[in-house]
């Protein structure tokens, strides 16, 4: 596998290979081997529920243990230390066959304390949607997020060959594609826990 620099992420962008859009400021986002990503405007939190924990066999729906919250433009979303909370990137993006992507945090919001992905920095070949980001303040001191700021920074790595079976494959357990805005977790739709939560109720 090779990291795609400056010099081929603007050609596989001018051929259509690999989609950005919108990409607004080329020349300020794109980075010698990365693109960075800014964060939309519906950030996610979980409130605070009297249940002693989210289990994913549980049938209650995950996403009622959270609350949306839209932040107009120019006003600040607030991170508090030791908070959680789910957002997208501004951008959509869309990958052919035979690339995956990374994201990282920048390491100027990593300065702050403020990282932007806990797990879910992988993204598949195939995927077309907007990016979850995961963020958590680890820090010792609030800090603002605005919609539009540069936070996160996209890697593209070609593979050895085309998959077989991309995210979005009918035979695949594709369930965040074409996502828009922050999706909570869909982990009790895995195809394993289907199978657990049947034979707990037999």
């Amino acid at each position: 596998m090779a990291i795609l620099s400056d010099k081929h992420i603007k050609e596989y962008l001018d051929a259509g290979k690999i989609g950005i859009d919108p990409l607004d400021s080329p020349n300020i986002q794109i980075q010698p081997s990365s693109v960075d990503l800014r964060i939309g405007n519906e950030f996610k939190g979980f409130k605070i529920i009297r249940k002693p924990c989210i289990d994913p066999m549980d049938e209650s729906d995950i996403d009622s243990y959270m609350e949306s919250f839209y932040i107009d433009e120019g006003e600040p979303f607030i991170i508090h230390p030791g908070e959680f909370a789910l957002a997208t990137t501004y951008e959509t993006i869309k990958l052919p066959d035979d690339i995956v992507a990374r994201v990282e945090g920048r390491s100027s919001m990593g300065r702050l304390g403020v990282t932007m992905h806990v797990t879910a920095g992988y993204i598949d070949p195939g995927f077309h949607g907007r990016i979850t980001l995961e963020i958590s303040n680890i820090g010792k001191m609030p800090v603002a997020l605005y919609t539009g700021q540069r936070v996160c920074q996209i890697v593209f790595e070609t593979m050895t060959s085309p998959s077989e079976k991309p995210y979005g494959h009918p035979e695949r357990d594709s369930k965040y594609m074409g996502q828009k805005r922050p999706e909570s977790s869909r982990i009790k739709y895995d195809k394993d826990l289907i199978k657990k939560i049947a034979l707990k109720k037999e």
